[in-house]
């Protein structure tokens, strides 16, 4: 039996990415939507708009994954919060089978980045596995006995919102909490921490780029970094401190086979962020829990969508 052709969607805080995937893993069709400023309905629409482009592109498909980036009630096929979408207690799974008239299926967008390295990419070949997805905030997924673990509804995991420090910043968007691994390891927090540093080192490349912009974006903080600025280098390096000390909790907690690290923040710094990282974790964790090996994600920004797409594949097939 042939591999059923099936959607995936990577709906992100800024951009929807739509593509087809057939077997082994190739991908048929591609496309990118912006998504910043929209509501909740306008969500919808353009998801409803992308996926019927994709399925004029390849009318055999058999199914929709979306991959969001909130958390998940699967039994009921509800979107719940969201920190950095307008969606709240979202019937999305319904409302997109009523729209389109197809099977639709629904995750967490980090668990389904998770489940496409596990198959395919980073962690492909181990039975247990931890990944994160540093971006603008922090996700992850975990893999246990070779299965995504989803928790009692399907909202786990949310590593990005584990507590490293009990009075640290409050974190960002819809999350109650303060000093959530995410205010310390994400682009925010590159953003945030980089901004003070350049309030207190004016003449560095930081400084100049505030007194030029007004502003410090996480990008400024991983282009100045890269390009070796010193003081950006230093955010970076305590951002991967900070890291590791969330990657021994997860290593104690799940001692998996292998840690992947994904997203946009941990591509462009590398080895600036992971290296710190993988050296906390080495102090930190129990053994053996302490030798677990860190790797970079090897799917890039597709990820998600391939993830999506696979989840939907095994959805159909039960």
């Amino acid at each position: 039996m042939s591999t059923p052709e099936t959607i995936g969607v990577d709906l992100g805080g800024t951009k929807v990415l739509v593509g087809v995937v057939g077997e082994d893993r190739q991908v048929l069709y591609e496309d990118r939507e912006g998504s910043a400023g929209q509501s909740g309905e306008e969500l919808l629409d353009t998801l409803e708009r992308e996926i019927r482009e994709a399925r004029e592109a390849r009318p055999s498909v058999a199914a929709v994954g979306l991959g969001i980036p909130c958390t998940i009630d699967r039994k009921r096929g509800v979107a719940i919060t969201a920190v950095n979408l307008p969606i709240r207690n979202m019937p999305i799974r319904d409302q997109m089978k009523k729209r389109l008239g197809m099977p639709v299926f629904i995750d967490n967008d980090a668990n389904v980045a998770a489940l496409a390295e596990h198959r395919f990419g980073a962690a492909q070949g181990t039975r247990d596995a931890v990944m994160l997805t540093i971006g603008t905030g922090v996700g992850g997924g975990v893999i246990i006995d070779g299965e995504l673990y989803r928790g009692s509804n399907g909202a786990a995991s949310e590593p990005g919102h584990m507590v490293i420090d009990f009075d640290g910043p409050p974190c960002q968007g819809n999350c109650p909490n303060r000093g959530c691994l995410e205010t310390f390891a994400s682009g925010t927090a590159l953003a945030r921490e980089g901004r003070e540093a350049a309030e207190r080192e004016p003449d560095s490349a930081l400084g100049r780029a505030l007194a030029e912009a007004g502003r410090i974006e996480g990008k400024t903080v991983t282009d100045a970094a890269n390009d070796g600025d010193p003081t950006a280098v230093a955010v970076v390096e305590e951002a991967g401190r900070r890291l590791g000390a969330g990657l021994s909790s997860l290593a104690n907690i799940f001692e998996p086979e292998v840690i992947v690290l994904g997203g946009g923040v941990a591509k462009v710094v590398g080895e600036l962020m992971v290296g710190p990282a993988r050296k906390e974790l080495r102090a930190r964790a129990l053994p053996p829990m302490n030798e677990v090996p860190v790797k970079m994600a090897e799917l890039g920004p597709e990820a998600g969508m391939i993830g999506a797409a696979e989840m939907a594949r095994l959805e159909l097939e039960g």
